[in-house]
């Protein structure tokens, strides 16, 4: 059953506060690079339920994202509906379109399934690059933001917005941890470590694996809706593999199947390269190099890294307090 250690719940509270410090301080170009690692923090979360938690390694993720972009700018821009309708409308979408990819692609396992998802990501690309519904390699512009004036809050500005992608994504990671300790994430899990006992015992794997694959897609659609809010602009490029690729760099970098260390992947993985790209323009030589760095060390990723060192200090811990007992014991005897 998926827990949080207290380590990790540590890191999850640093990393809000420090989300939410900047959203607070921060002028407009740190909340713009804020509200991007927010948006790319959830298309990974996404990307580990699945993959890291369902040995589902998938390569149609940013199409996803972008299928979300799209249908957020067709149902708002195009059909007229309200953008919270349109939101929930593309996030709908998205998920009944990932439940399909995941139903089809359940049989198959390992490289297999990753060309499986790549060959579903790319159809989509080409298909949205050509269609003159969604703009060609023009893209669509003119994209309204939520509305919650109503209420007080303004999204127009770069703060309200990163405040807005704040909650989200907190409400987003609140019900992946609630999918993960349901039936269906055991059910996940124990497909993950042994899908022939799984089905021995009469579960129905592949709609569990769709099931999944499905309500991870409605996130990822809904990273999409955001993404298509923040810069008011979309294009086929968003629906390329290599956002996939490098939402799959990110998930390995932070920590595959720990939920939090996607966070801290997006978080490290857009300041490097934000920080980079101001000094070379060949900053991801230095980030694969990081990447490379990372994966040799046998750790999962910088989570795993912590983890490893702080579970060794603990250890040590632990047996010298265990031999100053036992010294105590002796010299009492004595």
């Amino acid at each position: 059953m998926f827990h949080h250690t207290s380590l990790r719940c540590a890191v999850l509270g640093l990393l809000a506060a420090a989300a939410l410090f900047q959203a607070l301080t921060a002028e407009y170009f740190g909340l713009e690079i804020l509200t991007e690692i927010l948006i790319l923090a959830m298309l990974v979360l996404a990307l580990d339920i699945v993959a890291g938690f369902g040995g589902m390694v998938s390569l149609c993720h940013g199409a996803l994202m972008g299928g979300g972009a799209y249908a957020y700018a067709l149902l708002s821009a195009k059909a007229g509906l309200p953008p919270l309708a349109a939101m929930a409308g593309a996030a709908a979408v998205t998920g009944a379109a990932a439940w399909l990819i995941g139903a089809v692609c359940a049989r198959s396992h390992g490289i297999y399934f990753i060309m499986a998802t790549l060959a579903f990501g790319q159809m989509a690309y080409s298909y949205v690059f050509e269609a003159p519904v969604f703009g060609g390699d023009d893209g669509l512009g003119g994209i309204p933001r939520l509305d919650l004036s109503q209420i007080g809050i303004d999204l127009s500005g770069s703060r309200g917005f990163a405040l807005f992608c704040l909650a989200v994504l907190a409400a987003v990671y609140g019900t992946a941890v609630l999918i993960l300790r349901s039936g269906l994430g055991r059910s996940l899990c124990g497909v993950k470590h042994n899908e022939q006992r799984m089905r021995a015992l009469g579960l129905t794997v592949w709609r569990v694996k769709a099931d999944v694959f499905g309500l991870s897609g409605m996130i990822a659609g809904l990273a999409g809706a955001l993404a298509a809010q923040h810069i008011m602009y979309i294009s086929p490029g968003l629906l390329s593999w290599t956002v996939s690729g490098e939402a799959l760099v990110v998930v390995i970098l932070g920590g595959l199947g720990t939920l939090v260390g996607p966070l801290v992947g997006a978080a490290a993985f857009l300041l490097l390269k934000h920080e980079l790209s101001a000094v070379t323009p060949y900053w991801h030589l230095v980030v694969g190099a990081i990447l490379i760095a990372v994966v040799m060390s046998r750790a999962n990723g910088i989570v795993g890294w912590i983890e490893a060192r702080w579970g060794g200090r603990g250890d040590r811990r632990a047996a010298e307090a265990a031999r100053k007992q036992k010294s105590e014991e002796v010299l009492g005897d004595a």
